[in-house]
């Protein structure tokens, strides 16, 4: 049966834990410079509509060192920026690739790619959603923190596509989330009714402080994500005072660490002594995207169980 990665909320905790633990070998052996071809004679075809750093560099050097090969495909290169159908994409790439990851604004573009596609899909990001992120976000947190059942994580932000995942991850590895945003910016309705299978486990809060209240992990993201520039003016207005600040991390646990998929916009969503007091850990959240994405990759694409 393929296996596809389109959104955290259609894996269960036990598949988490696996891709974590696949990904802390491939960690390990990468830095004890132990060969991990898993992939030899592969190929990844990496299809952007959203521009990218992490996403891009961690899949192409991934894919490097698993042994097989990268192709970068804009969408002002190929025939999809050009009306050719997902569909037809799909089934295109399917006879001539081993995978597919894909960054693009809308999730039916994934679920329909991965629906006609022989081949795995991988969802480098939508505006619904971001698994690649949070698998690393889990990844570092289980690194730091060394468990993850238990623990308290609080998002502080937009209810975008990171406090979806965020949330769902979260919720299915046995944590308590907490969630502020301002009101009518609140995580996608479909995401919050995932959440009430999960009772009090899950809040959403106004109030940043009790949002941020003995937590053990505190992450945020940018106030107007790509495809929002528009609305920056406005949303940085709105936004005021959904920051990580030192104030804030008062509130929080002892020993609280705290993430950022970045970029970041230093003095807006967290302040930049926060920011550089944590610098560490939101780096090796970056470096994560490597270890956890060459993981998923592994698992859908090559021999690994």
């Amino acid at each position: 049966m393929k296996k596809d990665l389109l959104k955290i909320t259609d894996l269960s905790c036990e598949d988490i834990t696996h891709i974590l633990d696949v990904a802390d070998q491939l960690k390990y052996n990468q830095k004890h410079g132990i060969p991990h071809r898993l992939l030899e004679g592969k190929t990844l075809a990496m299809i952007f509509q959203k521009s990218s750093t992490r996403t891009r560099v961690s899949f192409d050097v991934g894919m490097f060192q698993l042994g097989g090969h990268a192709m970068f495909l804009s969408t002002a290169d190929i025939q999809m920026g050009r009306g050719e159908s997902i569909r037809d994409t799909a089934r295109v790439l399917s006879r001539y690739c081993d995978g597919i990851m894909i960054r693009t604004y809308g999730q039916d573009e994934v679920e329909e790619l991965a629906e006609y596609a022989t081949i795995p899909v991988i969802n480098g990001l939508t505006d619904y959603s971001h698994p690649c992120q949070v698998l690393a976000d889990l990844m570092t947190i289980r690194e730091h923190q060394k468990t993850l059942e238990g623990l308290h994580m609080c998002y502080i932000g937009d209810g975008n596509n990171m406090a979806n995942s965020l949330v769902a991850g979260g919720l299915i590895t046995g944590m308590k989330v907490t969630c502020a945003t301002p009101k009518g910016y609140e995580p996608d309705p479909q995401i919050l009714d995932f959440a009430k299978k999960y009772g009090d486990k899950f809040s959403w809060h106004e109030d940043v402080m009790e949002a941020a209240r003995g937590a053990d992990i505190l992450v945020t993201d940018v106030w107007a994500s790509m495809g929002q520039e528009e609305e920056r003016e406005e949303r940085a207005r709105i936004f005021q005072g959904y920051q990580i600040n030192e104030a804030v991390m008062q509130t929080a646990n002892k020993g609280a660490i705290v993430l950022h998929c970045l970029p970041a916009h230093k003095g807006e969503e967290i302040t930049e002594d926060v920011f550089e007091k944590y610098a560490d850990c939101i780096f090796d959240e970056a470096e994560n995207r490597l270890h956890a994405q060459k993981a998923v990759m592994a698992i859908c694409m090559g021999e690994t169980k």
